[in-house]
């Protein structure tokens, strides 16, 4: 069903669309804007088709929308939350008011400078008919005039001249629109890759290290493929350079992938296969289940390899053996890059040709910077502070993770609990185990019950998961989750990333599972919490539960 026009004559704006609908806020990554009539079932619905298949989403028509609102607050919300704008000015484009209204108010949102693009189409039209409004165009003003303000005909003028003067694609009869179509979907990938980078911790000293780490990828070269495997104690930063190499580098690749915690994923009895599965289905924009390693490898072959890829694991361990998840490493194209990072300098012996860096712990001038960041707030110590602060970065031994949980726990703390918890970690020996993990845990001792509880269930459950359904199991529990997590995100202990969803350092999670395998060494159906799957399963068919599991 059509919208209604300013006559009987004209057509829809960007779509068909039903008088009253509604429109989710953020759903959409880009904004297509056309005249229905003139390219729907034509260049609109080709392009509209190359996105969803690469798993954009897109804005185009009534499909996409619910119902319980007009038309015209949908849009509102709809264009500011999208990231690219995609205008598809065909001849009769200027005639549909609608066209004319989401125009400008792509511009304006353009005009912002918040990080909106405007990637415009010149379907059988010259941009400089667009730009000037001559003749279809100038023919469309003509009635515009007689219904309309003069500010907002002003208004839609001005959207034109500048989309008109914007570089974009001009369609005509000697083009191959199904080459414009690739060049499009190509070029909305490029920048919503670079949008869509990866959450990092601050960044303090990285510089450094990232170039020394792009040097060993050598990018200049497409000669042969580059290997690099960042290695080191745990907390020392591996997993932050590796994201910020990742941002910085993204853009130059047709394909780009980025997995956390590799290690644990192999640890599980179809590690492998579903490992290859978020590979296959990342680089290739669409879901794939194979059903066996040898099936993804064969796949990762014919469908993957052929692309400049940039592909990084992060904390791998002994278990991942190129060749037996990822195949031959000639397979792969000469301008790929892959980066590895791991704990175990000897889990890269597996590795094939792989360049060996391991990052130097923090220099005491930025360790003092960073835990400045997460104690006051700022780069330096108050002068009556400095001497403690000195102290404390003597504690975390140049580890940025040690720093900045450490820093977190102090912030906003009188100058007695400094002291006290300077004795505190002062009191762990060189000769604990794992002098971090004891480290870190007098952040979680410091925590209330109910803090404790929600920090153990993340640990062990939710990491990856979105919060909604943990927060109403919390509340029924009477752990108050909205300050729960608001303590142990400001402790350092986690964070909720764009989507709402628990994120968590790979060696505070491993502190919290320590602290329930600590309720019962031998027997875990005596603990707490279970999260091993084998685990559960051999409680459940012995029978073994108790009332410790929750």
């Amino acid at each position: 069903m059509q919208r209604e026009m300013e006559s009987s004559a004209a057509a829809s704006s960007s779509s068909a669309l039903p008088q009253s609908v509604a429109l989710p806020a953020g759903d959409y990554e880009v904004f297509m804007s056309f005249r229905g009539p003139d390219v729907r079932n034509k260049f609109a619905s080709h392009l509209y088709t190359s996105l969803a298949r690469a798993k954009i989403r897109t804005f185009r028509d009534e499909e996409e929308l619910q119902k319980g609102e007009g038309i015209a607050p949908s849009l509102v919300r709809a264009i500011p939350d999208s990231k690219i704008y995609i205008p598809i000015l065909s001849e009769q484009y200027a005639s549909s008011k609608w066209c004319l209204t989401e125009l400008a108010q792509m511009v304006e949102c353009w005009k912002q400078g918040k990080g909106h693009i405007i990637l415009p189409i010149f379907y059988f039209v010259d941009p400089r008919d667009v730009r000037k409004q001559q003749g279809s165009y100038q023919q469309a003003f003509e009635q515009h005039a007689q219904k309309h303000s003069p500010q907002t005909v002003i208004e839609w003028k001005e959207a034109l001249r500048e989309v008109g003067q914007m570089k974009g694609w001009h369609v005509t009869e000697s083009c191959s629109e199904g080459t414009i179509v690739d060049e499009v979907l190509s070029k909305v990938e490029s920048h919503l890759m670079s949008m869509y980078t990866l959450v990092t911790d601050e960044l303090v000293g990285i510089d450094t290290p990232v170039e020394e780490v792009m040097e060993l990828l050598d990018l200049g070269s497409s000669d042969e493929k580059v290997i690099v495997g960042i290695h080191g104690m745990g907390g020392l930063g591996k997993t932050t350079l590796s994201k910020a190499v990742y941002n910085k580098i993204c853009s130059k690749f047709d394909r780009c992938c980025y997995l956390e915690d590799v290690r644990e994923a192999l640890a599980k009895s179809d590690g492998a296969v579903s490992l290859l599965n978020r590979i296959i289905s990342t680089i290739l924009k669409a879901d794939h289940q194979v059903k066996s390693v040898s099936e993804g490898i064969n796949m990762i072959k014919e469908r993957v390899s052929k692309h400049k890829l940039l592909l990084v694991l992060d904390d791998i361990d002994d278990k991942f053996e190129f060749d037996k998840i990822l195949g031959k490493l000639s397979d792969f194209s000469a301008e790929s890059r892959f980066i590895f990072t791991t704990r175990y300098k000897r889990a890269l012996n597996f590795i094939p040709e792989c360049k060996f860096y391991e990052p130097e712990e923090m220099s005491r001038h930025l360790s003092l910077q960073l835990f400045c960041k997460h104690a006051f707030g700022m780069n330096n110590p108050p002068e009556e502070d400095a001497e403690i602060c000195g102290e404390f970065v003597e504690v975390a031994a140049g580890l940025p993770l040690a720093l900045k949980v450490i820093g977190s726990l102090l912030f906003h703390r009188g100058r007695e609990f400094w002291e006290e918890k300077l004795k505190e970690y002062r009191g762990i020996v060189s000769t604990t185990e794992n002098v971090l993990q004891e480290r870190l845990k007098i952040s979680y001792k410091d925590l209330s019950h109910n803090e404790k509880q929600i920090f153990l269930d993340i640990a062990c459950f939710f990491i990856g998961d979105e919060k909604d359904l943990p927060y109403y199991m919390w509340s029924e529990c009477d752990f108050y989750p909205e300050s729960g997590i608001d303590t142990l995100i400001h402790r350092s202990l986690m964070k909720l990333e764009k989507n709402n969803r628990f994120w968590m350092h790979d060696h505070i999670r491993d502190l919290g599972r320590a602290i329930v395998k600590k309720e019962d060494v031998r027997h875990p159906y005596n603990r707490s919490r279970i999260w091993s799957t084998d685990d559960a399963l051999d409680m459940l068919r012995n029978r073994q539960a108790n009332i410790y599991v929750k």
